[in-house]
């Protein structure tokens, strides 16, 4: 009994909203990267507010919608969360050398454990990425 409540105690979850404007992408890493730092999960700062960046970033660029993040842990696993009004399914490119952008869902797939899409039943897209809680 005692190992359940131990494990409901590290689980946790934090959610904001954020306006379609450019300066909510820096709010919203600082917001992934301040809870990071609440639970102790420093070893996952550089990646996952790397993350957060890009797919806040593919929200206010593509999306043009407010976006919520949520971040939040449960077992073994921190799942960032960026979900949007948008209908239209991200798409992973493979860049040019010299291109200017189009890495975004690149550097997703490279640095998160998995990740994925998905639209609730409003319409609704979020764009998750998983990380393992604990280092490698």
């Amino acid at each position: 009994m005692e190992d359940k409540k131990m494990v409901t105690a590290a689980n946790w979850s934090h959610e904001t909203v954020f306006p379609a404007e450019p300066t909510s992408v820096g709010l919203a890493r600082d917001f992934v990267c301040r809870h990071l730092a609440t639970h102790n999960l420093l070893h996952l700062m550089e990646d996952v507010c790397l993350v957060a960046s890009e797919l806040a970033t593919n929200a206010v660029t593509h999306a043009r919608t407010p976006f919520s993040v949520s971040l939040s842990r449960a077992n073994a696993s921190v799942l960032l969360v960026v979900r949007d009004e948008s209908r239209a399914a991200p798409v992973r490119t493979v860049p040019d050398v010299m291109d200017a952008s189009g890495r975004g869902l690149v550097l997703v797939e490279l640095l998160s454990q998995e990740w994925g899409t998905s639209t609730d039943r409003h319409g609704s897209k979020s764009v998750w990425a998983s990380f393992p809680s604990r280092p490698r």
